[in-house]
Order: structure tokens, then C-alpha cells, then sequence
């Protein structure tokens, strides 16, 4: 549905984006990540067609964005950053007037703009101004106003934000949902938006994209994945450590001294391969040795961990 080919954008001197290429298909809810500043609203802004690309290309359903923009456009629903509205109308009235923008034909305007108002939960505030609503029901009719002709992809920059928890709670259930029928791109910076409705993320940095893969295959890239947690009493630490080490299973050991109180903790590396006999053979060494296991626990990886990997700051070179 959505395919983007070496995608660069220049403003100056500046290089924003620089050779970007993915794909999205039908199914599929894409995570766009990265720090502030990474490229991640440029990029999505390329994609709906509102700024042209420097080079590259993109396809939306077949149709090229710039060679064939109305057909392009017609089938994007797109959720921009501070999405603008006209606050003198009612909520009702704006996706009225949406859907006639969208080209849906006059006598199915009624029936899109109530199954819009249904589907963003809209329907107490169908007849207020949009002057009178607080933040998280302005979101939701900017919400409402992209998917108001039910577009084959969607496009979403920062969707939550603003959002209190529970409003955060049904967006992020709503975009799983919608996730099912359409292509969905959408940007943030909280990372357990790409746990709760992403079949996959991206992560850009400096214009570029450096990791791609589901949210499991992403948190398995972390330095700490396939690591063991391991709290004994009742053995000296350094004895024990020295004969962890000798296990087959093992690369290496971390003291975590700040994770606990009481007792040794540490953090165990598996040898390459031996990540699925790595619990075992600690349990098995703890015992023989005469010590008290209080915890033994295997790390999944998670993403903010590799977010700050592979992502640098604005004072790191």
C-alpha cells in the first residue's frame, strides 16, 4: 500500500531525511520513531504529498504522490501534528463539511459522519462547537475528520498527544483495530505506543532509518535481551562469580548492586547459543553450591534500552 523509495528533503543546507525506504502493506501498523528533531514529521509530511521530496519516490496504493497526486491523496487519511479546526462549527458540522472535501457522495455523508463520530466516540459532543472541547475531544475530531472517507492508509503524526491515560488507552485500541483493514503509519516518542498497537517500528535518527522489525525482534537487539537476573544469599559473591563463569553457558557477569539491598545481585550474559540453558545451569550451580536463590529471572530486552543505543544526543558527536 504505502512503498517509499530513497527518500531525501533538503531545506538549505540542512539534510533532514536522507535516503529513507520502506514499505507498509495492507495489515500492518506502522511505529515511526526517533528522537525530536530525527525526521520522523518531514517524512510523513513527504508522504501525504504536503511537502515535495528533494529525491526519491513515493507510492500510495499504486498511484505516485507527485506524478499522480489526486489519486495519491485520495486514499490517505491523514492526522496531522496540531491538526487545524474550525472552531465556530459544531463537531457534527466540521465532519459534515470533511467529508464533503473528501468526495464522499451527498447521500453518504450522513452515514460516514455517524459511523466517524461512533467509531472516535464522539457522539456526546456531536452538537457542541468545537470551541467548547476540551483538548483530548479536539484530538478526537481531528481523528474523526481522517478517517471520515474511510482511506485504504493512514497517516498519523503524534496521535496521543495531549492525550490524558484513558483517552491515550482507546486511541491506541482504536488504531490496533483500524490496523486490521488499512496501512497505518504512525509517529511517536513513547515507546509503549509500539508494544500496545504496532505490528512493527521503525526508528530514525539524523534522517536516517536505523532499525526496523517488530516490536519483539526490536527488544531482542538490546544489549540486555537474553540476559539472566540472578539474586543469591548465602555464598560469597565472589566466589560465585567465579564460578559462573566457568560455566559453559556464560560470556560474562554484571554486578546490579543498585537493583537490590540485600544479598548478591547480578546480571549473567549467555554464550552465544546457550541463552535457552542459561537458567538451568545457575540454578543448578546456586544449589550445589549451598546458596539461597531468591530470584532468577530472564530479560526480554526492551525498547527504550535500545532506543538509547542506537539513538544519539544532541551533544554526542
Amino acid at each position: 500500500m504505502i512503498e517509499v523509495k530513497n527518500l531525501h528533503k533538503s531545506f538549505g543546507s540542512k539534510l533532514a531525511v536522507d535516503g529513507i525506504s520502506f514499505t507498509v502493506k495492507k495489515g500492518e501498523v506502522l511505529g515511526f520513531l526517533g528522537p525530536n528533531g530525527a525526521g520522523k514529521s518531514t517524512t510523513m509530511r513527504m508522504v501525504t504529498g504536503f511537502l515535495p521530496a528533494t529525491e526519491g519516490s513515493i507510492s500510495i496504493g499504486g498511484s505516485d504522490v507527485e506524478g499522480d497526486e489526486i489519486a495519491a491523496k485520495s486514499k490517505i487519511g491523514y492526522l496531522p501534528e496540531s491538526a487545524p479546526l474550525y472552531s465556530d462549527m459544531t463537531v457534527e458540522a466540521f465532519l459534515k463539511f470533511s467529508a464533503e472535501m473528501r468526495g464522499v457522495p451527498k447521500g453518504e455523508i450522513k452515514e460516514a459522519v455517524d459511523k466517524a463520530i461512533a467509531t472516535t466516540f464522539l457522539e456526546k459532543v456531536r452538537h457542541q462547537s468545537i470551541e467548547t472541547l476540551s483538548k483530548g475531544f479536539r484530538h478526537r475530531t481531528c481523528f474523526a475528520q481522517s478517517i471520515i472517507h474511510d482511506p485504504e492508509v493512514l497517516i498519523l503524526d503524534e496521535p496521543t498527544d495531549g492525550l490524558d491515560p484513558n483517552q491515550k488507552h482507546e486511541v491506541r485500541q482504536l488504531i490496533k483495530r483500524m490496523g486490521k483493514t488499512k496501512a497505518i503509519i504512525f509517529s511517536t516518542h513513547i515507546l509503549e505506543e509500539v508494544e500496545a498497537s504496532c505490528t512493527r517500528a521503525v526508528i530514525i535518527d539524523r534522517g536516517k532509518i536505523i532499525a526496523d522489525g517488530t516490536p519483539d525482534q526490536l527488544k531482542n537487539k538490546s544489549k540486555n535481551a537474553g540476559s539472566a537476573i540472578l539474586r543469591v544469599d548465602g555464598v560469597e559473591k565472589q566466589v560465585l562469580i567465579k564460578e559462573i563463569e566457568k560455566l559453559s553457558e556464560v560470556k560474562s557477569t554484571d554486578s546490579v548492586p543498585a537493583l537490590y539491598e540485600e544479598g548478591i545481585a547480578l546480571r549473567v550474559f549467555p554464550d552465544k547459543g546457550k541463552k535457552d540453558k542459561l537458567a538451568a545451569a545457575l540454578a543448578k550451580l546456586v544449589t550445589e553450591k549451598g546458596g539461597e536463590l531468591r530470584e532468577l529471572r530472564m530479560e526480554e530486552g526492551r525498547l527504550d534500552e535500545l532506543f538509547r543505543e542506537i539513538t544519539k544526543s544532541d551533544n554526542e558527536e
